[in-house]
């Protein structure tokens, strides 16, 4: 979306250990949709305009600042919380990494990952060049745990009490404090330094600055949805939001032409990226870096991380597949197994229970059943036959089988590498090869059958005897 005429500098308070998650791991980093929580509120400033964005960090420090530069690559800075004082203190911290900037300080949580570009677009909205204070608010049934709007008889808020500083008849109000402000700049510096720890927690309360605001005539608010300002201050919380962004996920995807049969049981990454005309069925999870290619079908229970399925493919049941690439119009599965470094070129057909790792495969190769292709260079129009084995690894050091164009490898064979199979080469059944089959050759490597006439009536005969005498002793 197209940011505000105004300009504005997003703080996003992300300095507490959240002790009701009873982690190590600081709350702003348990993901939803394999993004860090913090990433949600910092995404949508960024989307809503904000020309910088600041994050306070405390507990966990080096952690968070790791995570956000991996994320963001120095376009998200950070502002120390030594002392975790308050929010107010917080919002002090982040301010003075932006010291001298002016116009709005646009204030966030960083535990608020259902927040929307569009909620802060409202919030700015509300504002005008006399506003000092802008606050979303919002009502629910049952606000406890929340901060209360105070309005005065004209309707105007005059101030925000915290849940356990209000008196019986404010917890009764409905409508809360999500934690969204727009703040003037210029009011922000000369108010926060007044703040006062003079409440039940002995805390800075960044909610302070509204009955200051609201004194000098210049509070404003907005309303929105509860459903996308909750906060996560625990593990079920956590759930439920990610329930929420999976719901939403969901929507989107289906706006751009993709089909999800069950949204309820399926898993999409935020990072994932599916092209119209994908169909997805139940107990699908799509993570990682995940791109799937228009047309594609993706049948029940596959998990794909970090893997390009390319136009077309189609992909059986409970196919597994990391850090691989699947060709256009390719059927793999069910139950094929690609393990990372795995790439197939188009119309590939891998079938019940192939397992491939670090192998490239070549155009309408196929390999349908019950084979292990690992360490392999596979060329075009390869057919690899039930059984066949790669032997790629020697107890020291990996080796690589490579099969050229037109090569036809029968079911139960060994290919011990490192070996090549020439172009046009047969293999036969049950064979092990050892050395190198040249191009139009075929490679014979078993014990050659006899048959014994009568020998079989003898051997029955004679094991029938034995397990009589066998049972006699018992």
């Amino acid at each position: 979306m197209t940011g505000p005429a105004t300009p504005f500098t997003a703080i996003v308070l992300a300095a507490g250990q959240g002790t009701r998650m009873k982690s190590s791991l600081p709350k702003v980093l348990h993901t939803l949709l394999e993004r860090p929580m913090v990433s949600y509120p910092i995404d949508a400033a960024l989307a809503a305009g904000a020309e910088r964005v600041v994050v306070v960090v405390g507990v966990g420090r080096e952690q968070v600042e790791a995570a956000l530069s991996a994320r963001y690559d120095g376009r998200v800075t950070t502002a120390l919380q030594a002392e975790q004082r308050g929010t107010g203190d917080a919002a002090r911290c982040g301010r003075e990494a932006v010291a001298g900037v002016s116009g709005r300080l646009v204030i966030l949580c960083g535990d608020t990952p259902l927040l929307t570009a569009a909620a802060i677009a409202a919030l700015l909205e509300s504002t005008d060049a006399d506003t000092r204070l802008a606050l979303l608010t919002s009502t629910l049934d049952d606000a406890r745990g929340y901060g209360r709007i105070l309005r005065d008889g004209d309707g105007r808020v005059r101030a925000i009490r915290e849940d356990r500083d209000c008196t019986e008849a404010e917890r009764a109000i409905r409508e809360w404090n999500p934690g969204v402000y727009a703040i003037d700049a210029d009011f922000f510096d000369r108010s926060v330094a007044g703040l006062s720890t003079d409440n039940d927690q002995g805390e800075l309360y960044l909610t302070d600055l509204v009955e200051r605001a609201a004194a000098e005539g210049g509070v404003a608010d907005a309303a929105w949805p509860a459903e996308d300002l909750h906060g996560i201050n625990d593990r079920a919380a956590l759930v439920a939001c990610e329930a929420a962004l999976r719901r939403r996920r969901a929507t989107e995807l289906a706006a751009g032409g993709v089909t999800l049969r069950d949204p309820e049981t399926t898993f999409v990454g935020a990072d994932v990226v599916i092209e119209p005309d994908v169909t997805i069925e139940a107990q699908v999870h799509l993570r990682g870096k995940t791109r799937v290619g228009a047309g594609a079908h993706i049948d029940v229970g596959c998990v794909l991380t970090d893997t390009t399925v390319h136009a077309g493919a189609k992909l059986l049941p409970y196919t597994v597949s990391s850090e691989s690439a699947i060709g256009a119009e390719s059927r793999i599965g069910p139950f094929t197994h690609l393990r990372p470094g795995s790439e197939l070129a188009a119309r590939v057909h891998l079938g019940n229970f192939v397992e491939t790792k670090k192998t490239r495969i070549g155009e309408g190769s196929k390999a349908n059943h019950l084979a292990y292709l690992g360490d392999g260079v596979v060329g075009s129009g390869v057919n690899v036959g039930a059984g066949t084995i790669f032997c790629n690894y020697d107890g020291f050091g990996k080796y690589v089988t490579v099969l050229e164009d037109g090569v036809f490898i029968g079911s139960d064979s060994q290919l011990v590498a490192p070996i090549t199979v020439g172009k046009g080469a047969y293999v036969a059944t049950g064979t092990t090869v050892t050395m190198d089959v040249p191009a139009e050759a075929m490679a014979i490597g078993r014990a050659r059958q006899q048959n014994k006439a009568g020998l079989a009536t003898r051997l029955k005969e004679k094991l029938k005897a034995q397990a009589a005498r066998l049972k006699g002793k018992k």
